[in-house]
């Protein structure tokens, strides 16, 4: 296995870190394998912000679901799926442009978490770790306000960097689940009941878990995650910033 592979399969995210700064040439390095992604059309549908103050770091920290861990990281990022800067260049030069639409929104989105993903493989590259924030989704309108986000624009994803004390670098991965319940051959495959049990049944045991109750694991597992209030936030919140981009009345075909 080369380096690459083996510090993509050793990666877990890193939410504890040791105060020790990073230094601007690698920061520099990091943000600039963003810029080096793949991306749609070449069009570089993102804006990368730097979160530089330390207030508005500790503003985030309790925007998204009150997680401390935000404001001591060295390092944040936000990826902002962005369709703004395309869409001001067609309207500056009388393109007649539609509004963007769902499509668009999926595709910078897309190109955004694309962009994301090469900062955390730069990362680790240098020793530092990494920590996606999914609840940036949260609280659009604290959010949109906070940095100033226009009509097409969507936090796609926040990431917070830094160097891992002793203690998370000692801590397990996560378990993943078997490549034949996530890998299909040419068609989507919808397990059944008994292959669901199996499935989480297998990660318990690789895991070091001790033996439960399925029916009892899910629901909660449910109640915890999917039914939270977090999670019922981040959907009502999404489905904001996706109001922008519907395209369901004939008049915004045209800007």
């Amino acid at each position: 296995m080369n380096e690459v592979m083996q510090q993509i399969k050793e990666r877990k995210s890193v939410r504890v870190f040791k105060n020790k700064p990073i230094r601007n040439e690698i920061k520099k390095e990091i943000i600039g394998s963003a810029m080096e992604a793949p991306t749609a059309g070449a069009m570089m549908l993102y804006s990368i912000l730097d979160i530089k103050d330390q207030e508005l770091k500790d503003t985030l920290a309790v925007l998204c679901d009150n997680q401390p861990f935000i404001a001591k990281a060295p390092m944040v990022l936000i990826f902002l799926a962005d369709y703004q800067r395309w869409y001001d260049a067609f309207c500056f030069e009388d393109c007649n442009p539609r509004k963007p639409g769902e499509g668009d929104a999926l595709l910078a989105c897309a190109d955004a978490i694309i962009a994301a993903q090469n900062t955390v493989v730069a990362a680790q590259s240098y020793g530092i770790g990494s920590c996606y924030i999914g609840d940036i989704l949260e609280n659009c309108e604290a959010v949109r306000e906070l940095l100033e986000l226009p009509e097409y624009v969507i936090p796609a994803a926040m990431l917070v960097y830094g160097y891992p004390v002793e203690s998370q670098l000692e801590r397990k991965k996560p378990v993943r689940f078997e490549k034949e319940y996530i890998v299909f051959d040419n068609k989507y495959h919808r397990i059944t009941k008994e292959d669901h049990e199996k499935m989480h049944r297998i990660r318990h045991e690789k895991a070091g878990l001790p033996d439960r109750n399925m029916n009892e694991y899910l629901k909660a597992f449910c109640n915890r995650k999917y039914m939270s209030d977090f999670s019922l936030e981040m959907n009502r919140s999404a489905s904001e910033y996706l109001k922008n981009f519907k395209t369901n009345d004939k008049n915004d075909m045209n800007g």
